[in-house]
């Protein structure tokens, strides 16, 4: 039997439990206690891993070694969401009265839960709970099953924003940082030309870019135009930063007026042209020459630069075009920003 106040205490902590830690704690608490059992559990069986990786929940005991044998065996050839007596699916018992379910979220993720007791075998109000609430259970593992593969996309994405410093800020109409993303403040507190006041203001290190980042934040925060605003903050290592407009949702309350995305070299020139060299078989000073051609430089300026003639620079690009197979400076650029570069 299932009572009101079954469903009182038993289905909220149904929903509630994948955001709980450990998850659904409240729930075998109080499975357990509702039917005076030794243990209650859960394990998942996730989809496309063996089941010697089984994630396990429990109450009180742990589960016994018999009833988890079986969990690791060929589960999926009972039926869904009925409820079993030990008897059913172990044979005659030895002492340990246990009740089982199994449920199946769209996405593959299986769960099983379970009710053992040292003693007599639970009745069928004992086990009516379990039923009642295995309906549920399979729209919550459903919930938890999409949000663990948020999070998982998440972290990917993440992960790849990181590898190719790409990061975020946050900034009111006076141009104070309100938040940032990680990757941001890493390239905030390393180097990046740009720093944040005590005040909490975003300023260039360097003179002339501080007031071009100026202009354009001031710009950005009083609408004009309502265009993002590009800068180049340094050149080694490479620092690029674009403001946009904030919007409704940007703002939620923080009172972020724009957002600044911050993409930087982790490394300066003298490392990155050794991993260019090594991917395109260039000589170093041919790979330091393709870096600046890369973020780009003309022909002139990059020679300029590394103090060549412009004779000797246009040999240069050419011997990089040959080894490369790139056509022109174009090639170059795309060969090099979109190779394994960019996440190094």
């Amino acid at each position: 039997m299932f009572t009101i106040q079954d469903e009182t205490d038993l289905l909220p902590a149904v929903y509630d439990g994948p955001f709980e830690q450990p998850m659904w704690s409240t729930l075998l608490d109080r499975l357990r206690q509702r039917t005076r059992a030794d243990h209650a559990g859960i394990i998942f069986f996730l989809p496309n891993v063996a089941h010697s990786q089984l994630v396990e929940l429990h109450s009180g005991r742990p589960i016994p070694a018999d009833l988890r044998q079986l969990f690791t065996g060929t589960p999926a050839l009972l039926r869904e969401e009925r409820v079993y007596a030990r008897s059913e699916v172990l044979g005659p018992g030895n002492g340990t009265a246990a009740r089982i379910v199994r449920v199946t979220e769209p996405g593959g993720l299986s769960a099983w839960i379970s009710l053992t007791r040292t003693g007599p075998d639970f009745s069928s109000a004992d086990a009516a709970p379990l039923s009642r609430i295995a309906p549920h259970f399979r729209r919550a593992l459903r919930s938890y099953a999409e949000i663990e593969r948020q999070r998982t996309s998440a972290r990917i994405a993440s992960d790849v924003m990181e590898r190719l410093n790409f990061g975020w800020m946050q900034l009111d109409a006076k141009g104070r940082i309100v938040a940032t993303s990680e990757a941001a403040d890493k390239l905030l507190q390393h180097g990046s030309g740009l720093k944040r006041t005590a005040g909490g203001r975003l300023i260039a290190q360097d003179v002339l870019v501080d007031r071009r980042l100026t202009a354009a934040i001031r710009a950005v925060g009083e609408g004009a135009n309502g265009r993002p605003r590009a800068i180049n903050i340094s050149t080694d290592p490479w620092v690029d930063l674009l403001i946009v407009p904030g919007t409704a949702e940007t703002a939620s309350g923080s009172g972020a007026a724009m957002i600044a995305y911050i993409q930087g070299d982790s490394l300066s020139l003298d490392d990155r042209h050794e991993q260019i060299a090594e991917l395109f078989g260039l000589l170093p000073s041919e790979a330091r020459f393709a870096l600046l051609l890369s973020r780009g430089l003309s022909i002139t300026e990059a020679g300029a630069k590394l103090g060549l003639t412009i004779e000797t620079a246009r040999n240069y690009s050419k011997k990089i075009y040959a080894k490369t197979g790139a056509r022109g400076q174009a090639d170059l650029v795309r060969f090099i920003l979109t190779s394994v570069l960019s996440l190094a």
